[in-house]
């Protein structure tokens, strides 16, 4: 594995950046060669099996009733994601004909069950999404001469040469601490999320789309996890009605009743599912009585969730969907064009799950790190 090289000037950049908390470093290497980063690669079992646990209060659970809240760390940074349980339960996913706002691939309403897990309070930061996108961990050791610990040498798998330097500041000026990452495709969060177990020894995913409606409605069956009044949105959300010009730092809203904030609003949030038109029928989920996934056979539309500051109030109910398109990389000036940015989704982020019984290796690659067509980075040139 190719190593990076930092010369003096670039070492008094980072060290002045780390002494100022900066989040954002920009990458300055890539290695030659093609990087696969499809489903079930080696190194993804080698980071789940072999990784030691990092130590982390309140983290571990044997059954429901001993799940707690605790705070994710993430090493050689300040960065920590709070995770919150959720207990398993049975909802009514989708919405009825008469609510106002729906669409037809909200339906048909049906049954869910879904086993406990854990889920971030809010969206991911740029503070803890650019240690992996902008390399903050790997500049961090070697300025401070600080040796990798076992997780850090099965993390590295996800981090070096991916993703690839931007072509620009991907926040678009809106903000960096403490306000959410976007602009990233469904593949660059699947890949921090590998990143992110084995730097944790904790299995880490994206949430599927029932489990995200089931922690949103938090018990509820009305159109938004505080009611049916639209007018109310503002207290829980930043919509387009009161975001202004860009997204807004996380937690600033009220939570729903599961302690979990911008549920509605900010940043719609990426989900494992393929999305159908036709509603749950078309993608056999209605069928799918525990636990259901669509796993994603082609690359466009996946499904997202929640809604964005720039949407109407009505993109962010409970049971609103919304499917990835080609627009989103529109602007994209790179040949070929990125499998880790999305230049035209400012309103797209992502949190973070995790499964109180964690599947074995064999269901992760088959059903829950599944997602085709495989993604193939073109990288360049090493720079010395």
């Amino acid at each position: 594995m190719m190593r990076r090289s930092l010369d003096n000037r670039v070492r008094k950049i980072v060290v002045g950046a780390l002494r100022r908390a900066a989040s954002f470093t920009p990458r300055i290497v890539v290695l030659f060669g093609v990087v696969f980063s499809g489903v079930g690669a080696p190194a993804q079992e080698t980071a789940q099996t072999k990784a030691p646990k990092l130590d982390v209060p309140g983290s571990e659970a044997q059954e429901a009733s001993q799940m707690k809240a605790y705070k994710e760390l993430i090493e050689h940074t300040e960065a920590t994601i709070e995770m919150l349980p959720i207990p398993g339960g049975k909802f009514q996913m989708g919405s009825p004909d008469s609510q106002p706002g729906h669409k037809p691939d909200e339906a048909p309403v049906h049954e869910v069950e879904l086993s406990p897990f854990w889920m971030a309070k809010t969206e991911l930061t740029w503070d803890a999404y650019d240690v992996w996108a902008a390399d903050l961990d790997l500049y961090r050791r070697e300025v401070l001469g600080t040796p990798p610990s076992p997780r850090d040498k099965l993390a590295d798998v996800f981090q070096i040469s991916q993703p690839t330097k931007p072509y620009t500041d991907m926040s678009f000026g809106m903000g960096k601490r403490d306000f959410p990452a976007i602009c990233m495709t469904q593949h660059a969060a699947r890949t921090f999320c590998k990143w992110l177990s084995a730097k944790t020894g904790r299995y880490y995913r994206l949430p599927t789309e029932a489990e995200w409606e089931y922690a949103c409605r938090a018990g509820t069956t009305t159109a938004y996890h505080f009611g049916d009044d639209a007018d109310k949105l503002g207290d829980y959300a930043w919509y387009v009605d009161n975001a202004g010009e860009g997204y807004h730092k996380v937690g600033r809203k009220k939570a729903n009743a599961w302690g979990l904030h911008d549920m509605h609003g900010n940043v719609a949030e990426w989900v494992l599912d393929q999305h159908f038109e036709a509603g749950y029928t078309a993608s056999a989920i209605a069928k799918q009585k525990k636990d259901p996934l669509a796993v994603p056979q082609e690359l466009y539309p996946r499904v997202v969730r929640g809604g964005g500051w720039n949407q109407e109030a009505a993109q962010c109910r409970s049971a609103a969907r919304e499917g990835s398109t080609e627009d989103w990389i529109a602007q994209d000036p790179q040949v070929p064009v990125s499998i880790w940015y999305l230049t035209d989704a400012l309103h797209v982020g992502f949190r973070i799950v995790r499964p109180l019984n964690e599947p074995s290796e064999e269901e992760k690659n088959k059903h829950w790190e599944m997602s085709l067509p495989v993604q193939v980075e073109r990288t360049t040139a090493k720079v010395e």
